[in-house]
């Protein structure tokens, strides 16, 4: 599919890997509404695309807050017109003992992961179907395939956007909206494992931010559905945990990576 000329928008535009999604988008002749809390990171986005002679519109907003997110659909629909892919990539996590966590993060994180994506493609779809054109790619994880010790709420958010696109993929398998869920490992250079500075089981390995992006790339033009972006032997151990969850359990005590997320408790 020829993508050139179509209007997005990137959710957790300001950091991590929504920069490259929103600057590799542009590159393909995609015009840019970037929206996340943080103006200044938004900014920087705009300024990198507009440099690169793209177009980018930037929206500072609160996706935690729900019950507007139909309003700023609307808001944006009216300011710039049919609106052809939405990209849920906003996300947040919190490494904490899970008897430990407080109920506001874990609400926070239910938020942001999975009610935001929720609710900006229920209000988005309508539009799309009338058009007879619209994208739906939402930004999961390897976590949500198998859970993480001492992050189980993100891996809980994650699982749930897997699930509830695999779901919205088969209602809507026979209009002419797409969806796909893109699903990463451990990722380098930017993001929020990034941001921890500890770095990641040497058998696993770390993808580079930008193979997110030329995944939403490959979903967006070629129509694919589920992308899993790691370096590691990854799928064998996703294949072994559907037979014994004992062997996956223990092999992911090997790869290190329960040791690893406890460090990651007091970053």
């Amino acid at each position: 599919m020829d993508i050139g000329g179509k209007t997005a928008i990137v959710t957790g535009a300001s950091r991590g890997i929504g920069p490259y999604i929103a600057k590799s988008l542009a590159k393909q002749g995609v015009n840019l509404i970037a929206v996340a809390r943080s103006e200044s990171g938004l900014k920087e986005t705009q300024i990198d695309i507009e440099n690169g002679g793209g177009v980018c519109h930037i929206h500072p907003y609160d996706l935690t807050e729900i019950n507007a997110l139909q309003g700023l659909i609307h808001d944006l629909w009216s300011l710039y017109g049919p609106i052809h892919v939405l990209v849920n990539n906003a996300g947040i996590e919190q490494y904490q003992f899970f008897d430990q966590i407080e109920k506001d993060e874990i609400s926070s994180i239910l938020k942001t992961n999975l009610r935001c994506p929720m609710e900006l493609t229920r209000s988005i779809l309508p539009k799309m179907i009338e058009q007879k054109d619209g994208h739906i790619v939402n930004i999961a994880s390897l976590a949500g395939k198998k859970g993480l010790a001492y992050n189980s709420v993100y891996s809980a958010s994650k699982a749930a956007v897997i699930m509830w696109s695999d779901g919205l993929r088969q209602e809507y398998w026979d209009s002419p909206i797409d969806i796909s869920v893109i699903c990463p490992g451990f990722i380098s250079e930017a993001g929020m494992f990034y941001d921890g500075q500890i770095p990641p089981p040497p058998l696993l390995g770390a993808s580079k931010p930008q193979k997110v992006a030329d995944a939403v790339l490959k979903a967006l033009k070629k129509g694919s559905c589920e992308i899993i972006v790691n370096q590691g032997p990854i799928r064998p151990l996703l294949a072994i945990g559907q037979l014994s969850w004992r062997i996956a359990d223990m092999l992911t005590r090997w790869f290190g990576v329960p040791a690893l997320n406890r460090k990651r408790i007091s970053v």
